[in-house]
């Protein structure tokens, strides 16, 4: 584990709705990387004795005094714990820790947050639940930080404790349940959950609903779709929610099994051939999808949509997929906030503009989990800024809390954290999507938006319950 404090930098009204895919962008994370904990429970701390040296004391009478926990007069401590170092590679977890720190970056460079920096403190824990529990303990215990943001760690074994420390966690990503059972909690998609710390969801009940099932239906017309899923338990029962999903929206579904050791691949494509799948949909790691699309593009096999989730929308598909170009040209990646292409959006264009300005090197990495980490970043900003010149955890609170949804200048569909009781029938959701295609930008390629605003692109979809 690696604990740092970079050199500092800066930070509509509309009724809530379900975020797409949320319980996809949840679930298919944990069942790409559970295949590889074996691994990961061996990793151990790799904290620099001098994390925590002295700082230097400020000025008397320099900024305003100082008002909670990580406050001083001069700056704002806030932690980031991200899985930076696990064996599944840096760039699985990393992009919303860089979209955060572009973004306080920005924030400092304009003069800081009524005064004060914002000083990031941030934690690997090697994606391990022991590395999780020493990152929050030596944040909140020793750092002394305000806040976490923005977190994107593969065990948050750490939550309990953040959670009765009563530290706000501000726009993590929800790869596992944590954001949907503790207080204290805020995941970027907002919750409407209890969050009493007693269970997760409503009595260990969480919803899943179907809107991209229903834009693939009647954008494409698909009918049909292919689920390709590892011998694996985690994986097998994700392909099971999917092909739950297809089904609810009246979608014949062809269910495929691979060996995780050993795939065939080309087995799966002559399957998917002989059935005229339309879409392909996947619970399987990104090695698998990109073994899946070689054997569909050497046998020839097309389909009208290989769906993907946001955590694969990202620049590195350019590179991951070169040698099947006609299934990347097929890629499709939905999402509950705004394409990072998509420049005439203000709030895109300063993202852009701060990672080309302090991390010029991650252009072939640009990422949705970039883009949201920069958003996470901004509604703790948000947050702060309402407390004026005494921030505070109870304030930062105060303002994630209030029954308007929240929406990152634009940046993220409109969420919330007002409880609300378990869903009882259809539910307006709605949702973001893009395709990659290899002539957009004149060339290059990227990701270029299906829909005209994904406010408006919304419809009534069921929830189907199930237990995680």
């Amino acid at each position: 584990m690696q604990l740092t404090a970079p050199p500092p930098g800066r930070a509509a009204d509309a009724p809530p709705r379900r975020r797409p895919g949320r319980v996809r962008m949840l679930i298919s994370v944990l069942v790409l990387l559970l295949p590889l904990l074996p691994l990961l429970a061996g990793c151990g701390t790799r904290l620099p004795d001098g994390a925590f040296a002295a700082r230097a004391t400020p000025a008397p009478g320099a900024g305003s005094p100082a008002s909670d926990t990580g406050v001083s007069a001069t700056e704002i401590r806030i932690g980031i714990v991200t899985s930076l170092t696990s064996p599944v590679g840096s760039e699985v977890f990393s992009g919303p820790r860089y979209g955060a720190q572009a973004f306080f970056q920005a924030l400092n460079d304009r003069g800081g947050l009524h005064g004060r920096t914002v000083r990031l403190v941030t934690c690997d824990d090697g994606g391990s639940g022991i590395g999780n529990q020493d990152c929050v303990h030596r944040l909140i215990d020793q750092a002394h930080v305000l806040a976490f943001v923005s977190g994107s760690v593969l065990d948050y074994a750490g939550a309990p404790y953040v959670s009765g420390k009563g530290v706000p966690d501000v726009g993590g990503q929800p790869i596992g349940t944590a954001y949907d059972r503790w207080p204290h909690l805020y995941g970027i998609y907002g919750s409407a959950a209890p969050r009493d710390g007693r269970a997760v969801g409503w009595n260990g009940t969480l919803y899943q609903s179907t809107e991209v099932f229903r834009f693939f239906k009647q954008r494409l017309g698909a009918g049909s779709a292919a689920v390709v899923a590892y011998n694996q338990a985690d994986s097998a029962r994700y392909a099971g929610q999917l092909k739950a999903g297809l089904e609810a929206e009246g979608y014949r579904v062809l269910l495929q099994t691979v060996d995780f050791a050993l795939p065939n691949f080309q087995a799966v494509a002559a399957a998917v051939r002989a059935d005229g799948s339309q879409l392909l949909f996947d619970a399987m790691d990104s090695r698998g999808n990109a073994a899946l699309c070689r054997a569909l593009d050497e046998a020839g096999v097309a389909v009208a949509a290989k769906v993907t989730t946001v955590q694969n929308w990202s620049e590195s598909v350019r590179t991951d997929y070169a040698s099947s170009p006609n299934c990347r040209n097929a890629l499709w990646a939905t999402s509950s906030s705004l394409n990072y292409e998509d420049e005439q959006y203000p709030a895109v264009h300063d993202f852009r503009a701060a990672m080309a300005r302090y991390f010029p090197d991650r252009a072939g990495q640009l990422s949705a989990w970039e883009l949201e980490g920069w958003a996470g970043a901004q509604w703790l900003t948000d947050a702060l800024d309402s407390c004026g010149a005494a921030p505070a955890r109870a304030c930062v609170e105060a303002f994630l809390d209030r029954a308007e949804p929240y929406d990152a200048h634009g940046l993220i569909l409109p969420a919330s954290f007002v409880p609300r009781p378990p869903p009882s029938g259809p539910t307006r959701a709605c949702l973001n999507v893009a395709r990659w295609q290899d002539s957009a930008g004149g060339g290059p390629g990227g990701w270029v938006t299906q829909v005209p605003a994904m406010t408006t692109d919304c419809f009534e979809v069921p929830q189907l319950p199930y237990r995680p």
